[in-house]
């Protein structure tokens, strides 16, 4: 049955008076449209309470998770009430009991989600009024509990408590590794596997090959082995029953514990023993995958070289600030993010970014501007953790902390996006809740099968048992979370970062794409072209006009007529407007001493009050679209001052990437853009598609996208800030060169952390290739279970029942590993 859950959420925005603030309205109608939520609406605040945020959702298709990260990317943040952990937990490794933790902690009152993944992830959303973290972490008791992101050091403490308290037991990320995970080291589990296999052999030995042994011996060798291969076996049991859930590993135990009274010593030994080596073969295959993961995290370095009150020392990075000057050797990773001051050299940015080609990097030409807007910062000065300077000796200037860091962000993101289920896995996990039952009647039925066969109770229960063990779904469990975690792997590795199954299978499903035109298709660096003042107006006038009120906004077009306008004034004195309006779409307006001045698209004039354009501005502006100019029109209180028209560049490269897409199967692309129509039709020409669509307010890009989805899924590509609720529109949403971007990473259902557009088709690729494993994974699974089903009904034993239902799950987990060595067959391959 469909979950579907409510959660008031109280808005802390910024400088918001309340909750008609036109901010609050975008976040709305940006968690509106996402695919999963039935309805948000603000329940206003009375007296002393804050406004809230009402959300309807389906827990089924969007996560707690994934609202928060909508709601940070626009500028807020849910109420200090919420709390939300991400930890690492060694002692989960298999699926059935990934399973098992996430719904013990689900069971707890005041946790509102609660999911582990097979790699040792646990992520949980809950309500600090009902339940405190204390509590459920006791849920871990026993498994070693490693604090991640950013609140390190504060769930560092809780877990700590919780340990002095009976609870799981903590451990620093850089402790001894014979801490992790079990008795004997993070291989405990395999350990005890082979301890297991070699009492069953020295058991099976003494009992054939040394007749004159004493009885007990042999018998000591197989309790002995009984004790190492059920070990986790029988703690997987436990925590099952205790969830009244009838699993595997239970059915083992009986399996086992009916042969030992039966006197069958050996064989019951042999099946904790194929058993137990399945599951230790099958928890350290999914720790490459894991592996891979924490790869990332250990790409920035430990210390970094920083310049503090004229001294030059080597400090831990933990302890870098905002505003600390660090020197970069060459050949050095960069140890935070930043922008560089002092020196040039090309830096590699691979492992961030999937970038194959250094990167040049030159000083920004204003520090201070730089310092007061760090994410202003052009790319070719913009520095990230984690990247390998060049063969230049460089100082950069901090602008985040290392927890706050481009790449820590990925790595926890990457981390979260393990433990969210995709489609198929939500299809499997229903299908067994179905297919269980039904295979504990078959074995019940079969039990009394010596009613009506002339056979010995012996043979009715060992076939009944053969029965269980074959018909169980290990495989069909970890068939896709396998998968999706090795994909999400290779992609954070090649620089495109995915939020879940869900986005990865949708990517790879995809059968058309909508392109937002400036900084997607084109390089969202414009330039000034043309410059036309009306009668009576200088052009001086006009861009000394232009220039005064752009340089308030951050937006491409603004900053290209700051800049170029700049540039054409020489050293020309410019007046200082105040009073800065974006008109979301159109325009924006301000004050320039005693006048309203006005800039912006030409349907901008002659609506909502503002007077119509003259004539001679509006042949200008017809002059410049023929031409193919966006266009700008200045106006200083009702005075027409003229035209400017700038123009973008398409990107290099986007014609090549886009006939990749269509290779892969991608049948419809379209570019959707707020600029002229002429405009749009001459930038799709240049990259070669075949649709335009132009003149399109941020709501009509909604609709349109909304369309598109009707007709196919469609996926929608733009830079995850003004685009924001198309791409929640979308089947997925698409951010480009989101390691420069905190609202990208937090909106996009997919984020490409370069601004290469050759990291879409390589993205689309590997998610392809992956619903094309996924696929394999669960025919495989099922057809195991169609085949072992009746051969053991008609007389295959427990021993290669349990060999062939281990093997395939082992060949599930193998196949999905195939993912990480995945290689995009374009020239511009992610590595």
């Amino acid at each position: 049955m469909t979950e579907k859950l409510r959660i008031d959420l109280p808005i802390l925005l910024p400088q918001v008076p309340d909750e008609s603030d036109a901010c609050v309205g975008r976040l709305i109608d940006n968690l509106a449209t996402r695919g999963g939520i039935e309805s948000v609406h603000v329940r206003a605040g009375d007296g002393g309470s804050p406004a809230q945020i009402c959300i309807h959702y389906n827990a089924d298709t969007v996560s707690v998770a994934r609202i928060r990260e909508v709601v940070e990317g626009a500028g807020a943040a849910i109420s200090d009430r919420y709390g939300h952990v991400l930890w690492e937990v060694q002692g989960i490794g298999h699926q059935r009991r990934a399973r098992t933790v996430g719904e013990r902690l689900k069971s707890l009152p005041g946790v509102l989600e609660a999911e582990a993944s097979a790699a040792g992830t646990v992520h949980v959303e809950y309500d600090r009024s009902e339940i405190r973290e204390e509590r459920i972490l006791a849920v871990l008791a026993g498994m070693d509990v490693f604090p991640t992101g950013g609140e390190v050091e504060h769930d560092r403490r809780t877990v700590e408590h919780v340990h002095r308290t009976g609870g799981g037991h903590v451990h620093g990320k850089d402790e001894d590794a014979h801490a992790h995970g079990g008795l004997l080291g993070r291989n405990s589990e395999l350990i005890f596997a082979l301890l297991c296999g070699a009492f069953l052999v020295g058991g099976f030995a003494m009992e054939r090959l040394a007749p004159g042994a004493p009885p007990w011996l042999p018998l000591a060798c197989y309790v002995v082995a009984y004790f190492f291969g059920g070990f986790y076996t029988l703690r997987e049991a436990i925590d099952n029953l205790r969830m009244k859930r009838f699993a595997i590993d239970t059915l083992m135990l009986v399996a086992a514990a009916g042969a030992a009274a039966l006197g069958s010593w050996a064989e019951g030994a042999l099946l904790l023993f194929l058993f137990s080596l399945g599951h230790a073969l099958e928890h350290y295959a999914m720790g490459r995958a894991k592996r891979a993961i924490e790869a990332l995290a250990e790409l920035a370095p430990a210390r970094a070289t920083v310049r503090r009150t004229g001294e030059v020392r080597e400090i831990p990075v933990e302890e870098l600030v905002i505003g600390d000057v660090v020197l970069v050797k060459p050949n050095e990773r960069v140890p935070a993010d930043g922008f560089l001051v002092l020196g040039t050299s090309s830096v590699d940015q691979a492992p961030v970014t999937g970038e194959s080609i250094p990167v040049d990097k030159r000083p920004v030409d204003d520090p201070a501007a730089s310092r007061a807007r760090p994410d202003g910062v052009d790319s070719e000065s913009r520095l990230f953790a984690g990247t390998i300077n060049g063969s230049g000796a460089i100082e950069m200037e901090v602008t985040r902390r290392s927890v706050d860091s481009a790449l820590a962000r990925v790595v926890k993101m990457v981390s979260e996006a393990e433990t969210r289920q995709s489609p198929t896995q939500r299809f499997t996990d229903k299908f067994e809740r179905v297919f269980v039952p039904a295979v504990l009647a078959l074995a019940v039925l079969l039990l009394f099968a010596w009613v009506v066969v002339d056979e010995p109770f012996r043979d009715s229960f060992y076939r009944a048992m053969a029965v269980l063990v074959a018909a169980s779904p290990c495989a069909l469990a970890i068939a896709t979370p396998s998968a999706v975690l090795s994909g999400i792997a290779r992609a954070a590795r090649g620089g495109v970062l995915i939020k879940g199954g869900a986005p990865l299978e949708e990517l790879g499903s995809l059968n058309a794409i909508a392109f937002d035109k400036t900084g997607t298709l084109t390089e969202g660096r414009p330039r000034i072209t043309d410059v036309l003042p009306v009668d009576g107006v200088s052009e001086e006038e006009l861009l000394a006009v232009a220039v005064a009120v752009e340089s308030l906004s951050d937006h491409p077009l603004a900053a290209a007529i700051a800049r170029d306008g700049r540039d054409r004034l020489g050293g020309a004195s410019i007046p200082t407007a105040s009073g800065l309006e974006n008109l979301i779409g159109r325009g924006v307006t301000a004050t320039l001493g005693e006048d309203t001045v006005w800039i912006g698209k030409a349907e901008l004039f002659g609506t909502e009050g503002i007077a119509p354009l003259g004539d001679a501005a509006a042949a200008s502006i017809a002059q410049l679209r023929d031409a193919g100019r966006t266009t700008m029109v200045v106006r200083r209180g009702t005075r027409d001052l003229g035209a400017i028209g700038l123009l973008d560049t398409p990107r290099a490269g986007a014609r090549e990437a886009l006939q990749r897409l269509r290779d892969l199967g991608i049948g419809r692309m379209i570019m959707i853009s707020g600029d002229h129509q002429k405009v749009a039709d001459a930038i799709a020409r240049d990259v070669g598609l075949d649709e335009a669509w132009g003149d399109l307010m941020p709501e009509d890009k909604v609709e349109s996208i909304r369309k598109l989805r009707e007709q196919d899924k469609v996926a929608m590509v733009g830079d995850g800030v003004n685009d924001a609720p198309a791409m929640a529109t979308a089947t997925v949403g698409i951010a480009m060169g989101a390691a420069s971007s905190d609202v990208a990473l937090e909106t996009a259902d997919v984020a490409l952390m370069s601004d290469d557009l050759h990291n879409l088709p390589f993205a689309v690729g590997l998610s392809r290739h992956t619903r094309g494993v996924i696929r394999q994974n669960v025919f495989v699974s099922l057809g195991i279970v169609a085949l072992l089903v009746p051969a053991t009904i008609f007389g295959l034993g427990i021993g290669p029942a349990v060999a062939i239902h281990e093997g395939s799950t082992l060949l599930v987990v193998f196949n999905a590993l195939r993912l990480l060595g995945y290689k995009d067959r374009s020239s511009h391959a992610a590595s």
